[in-house]
């Protein structure tokens, strides 16, 4: 966990500069940290980007108390584990640092609303899409059965062009990040489940 230390380090000095209480954390990966109009994009919610880049689910969880340190906000929203398979991780070993992640919001927290985006088809790491798909099953699983608190955000199937691979428009020139039109769309879908769980009061 070393390396990420330098980004760990701003995300606190980020804290210590904020004029406002944030409403709504954005947690996670660089799908999260390179989310640049996240604040137009949410501005209703009053949301914070607390995203660190390379992050794996397991940073998330092992990084979580240190980096919500004097964070009161009214909801959660997490994207990882799309590194963790990138670097060779099962996803059931995925599945784990989720429940890892959703003790230590509850040891935190307690029963606030968190929303976890399933991990996105990307066309960079298509060869793993079996993978990504077995770890999403085990997450929404896991939601289902036994987080009430927790909501499944399902960004996977509406990024897919006629239900078959990503479609391009998505992602930048990598094929992994996702581009304006990319996050658009998830603003979109996450918009509404915030909406249809909170009693739609934020559509």
């Amino acid at each position: 966990m070393l390396w990420y230390e330098d980004e760990i380090q701003l995300l606190e000095m980020q804290r210590a500069s904020l004029n406002y209480q944030p409403e709504t954390v954005f947690y996670g990966s660089s799908s999260i940290r390179q989310w640049t109009e996240l604040a137009e994009d949410f501005k209703d919610m009053n949301p914070v980007n607390l995203g660190f880049g390379g992050s794996t689910l397991a940073a998330c969880a092992w990084f979580f108390e240190r980096i919500l340190t004097d964070y009161t906000p009214n909801r959660i929203v997490v994207y990882a584990g799309d590194n963790d398979l990138a670097d060779g991780r099962h996803p059931q070993e995925i599945a784990i640092s989720f429940e890892y992640l959703t003790k230590r919001v509850a040891e935190k927290y307690g029963s606030i609303p968190c929303y976890f985006i399933s991990l996105k088809p990307s066309l960079a790491r298509w060869g793993l899409i079996e993978q990504f798909k077995y770890a999403n099953e085990l997450i929404s699983a896991a939601i289902e059965s036994k987080h009430v608190n927790w909501h499944w955000v399902d960004i996977f199937t509406p990024m897919l062009a006629d239900g078959d691979r990503p479609d391009p428009e998505y992602f930048v020139a990598d094929g992994l990040h996702l581009s304006r039109k990319g996050y658009q769309l998830w603003t979109s879908v996450l918009k509404n489940d915030i909406g249809l769980a909170e009693g739609n009061i934020h559509r």
